[in-house]
Order: C-alpha cells, then sequence, then structure tokens
C-alpha cells in the first residue's frame, strides 16, 4: 500500500485520550455510506451552532465533536462554507412550505404583508433562528445568511417573483423586524402591512 493510499485509507480519531487509526470503512457507521455518514455530520454540526452559534463552528471543534479527523468531515461534507450552507437550506425549507400555504392565491401587498408576518413568526420560533439573528450585525455581516442563495429564493417566493432587487429589500426589510421586533404584535402586523410590505411591491418591476 503506498503511503496516499495509507493516509487515505485510515482516519484518526480521538478515543480515550490517545489516537486510534481506524478503517475508512469503520467510521460512522461501519459502512462506507456517504449519504448516512453526511447526515450525521450535519446532525452534529446543527447541535453544535445550537449551542455555540454559527462563527464558533470550525471543522477542527465539528471534527472533536465527532471523534473524528477533519478530513473525514472535508470527504463526507465538504468544508465550513457548505455545511453552513446545508443548515442554511434546511432552516429555509422549514419555513418556505408553512408561507407557500399562508400565501397561496395572493398578490401583491396582501402576498408581501403576510408572508413577512408568517416568516418572522417562524423564524422566531426556530432555536436556529435565533442563533442565525444573534450573528447578524451590521459591522461584521459575513453574508453567511444574508447573501445566502435559498434565503434569496426564499424571498422572492414571498415576493411572487423573480426580482433580485426586490428580494434583497425584503430580506433587509424582514431581518430588520426580525432583530428589532416591536412591542406588540398588533403594532408589528401595522408596520408590515402599511410601511414594509407597500415598499417592497411598489418597487416591483
Amino acid at each position: 500500500m503506498s503511503r496516499r493510499e495509507r493516509t487515505d485509507f485510515l482516519s484518526v480519531c480521538a478515543s480515550a485520550g490517545r489516537l486510534v487509526p481506524v478503517g475508512r470503512k469503520d467510521w460512522v457507521l461501519k459502512a462506507d455510506r456517504s449519504a448516512e455518514a453526511r447526515d450525521r455530520i450535519m446532525s452534529t454540526a446543527s447541535e453544535f451552532v445550537s449551542r455555540n452559534g454559527f462563527e464558533a463552528l470550525t471543522i477542527n471543534a465539528l471534527a472533536a465533536e465527532l471523534n473524528c479527523s477533519p478530513a473525514t468531515i472535508y470527504r463526507h461534507a465538504g468544508g465550513k462554507a457548505e455545511i453552513l450552507e446545508r443548515l442554511i437550506f434546511a432552516f429555509s425549507q422549514r419555513i418556505i412550505g408553512s408561507i407557500r400555504q399562508a400565501i397561496a392565491g395572493m398578490e401583491g401587498t396582501e402576498r408581501v404583508a403576510t408572508a413577512i408576518i408568517v416568516a418572522l413568526e417562524l423564524m422566531r420560533g426556530e432555536p436556529l433562528g435565533k442563533l442565525m439573528i444573534g450573528g447578524l450585525r451590521p459591522d461584521r455581516d459575513a453574508g453567511t445568511v444574508t447573501a445566502s442563495p435559498f434565503v434569496a429564493k426564499m424571498a422572492e417566493e414571498m415576493v411572487g417573483r423573480s426580482d433580485p432587487l426586490a428580494a434583497q429589500w425584503l430580506i433587509r426589510i424582514t431581518f430588520a423586524l426580525w432583530y428589532w421586533p416591536a412591542k406588540d404584535k398588533h403594532t408589528e402586523h401595522e408596520l408590515v402591512k402599511r410601511f414594509a410590505a407597500p415598499s417592497v411591491s411598489l418597487g416591483l418591476r
């Protein structure tokens, strides 16, 4: 076996304070099934982010949680950016299904207002959502969430047409309300219906 083959074959995992070489097929599920391995990595990543936030996630920290080498994570799930993107995708998918039901048959300002109100309620109820908003600051926004193509696609669906600028404006309005909520739901709903939603729908092309 060549040195390269041996490196590929062996994953180094931490066990009882010592390093133990483990065959590639023994890690995660005792079988070389990448989909299941990726699912376990993503589940652990989600739990880690829920406890520590997005910024704390590194491949080395995740490897320590899983008791495996960073190479194993790269092989099955990719790097940090790919893992975070998958987490955001799962988050957006859970939300967009409920939004679709709420805005079915609606158009214009009514559609946008309803979409914003429903999205805010769902995002605030999501444990991962709380961490997302906790990591968003104007002076240190890395774009992990705000520039995500999945978030942009969700915003365009809320708007009801393909308009990237309108989607970006909707994202900023929704995140502003998420970050800085009104004192009560009635006030927030009025802000959305009278000002936020019209500012989006009137600018549509």
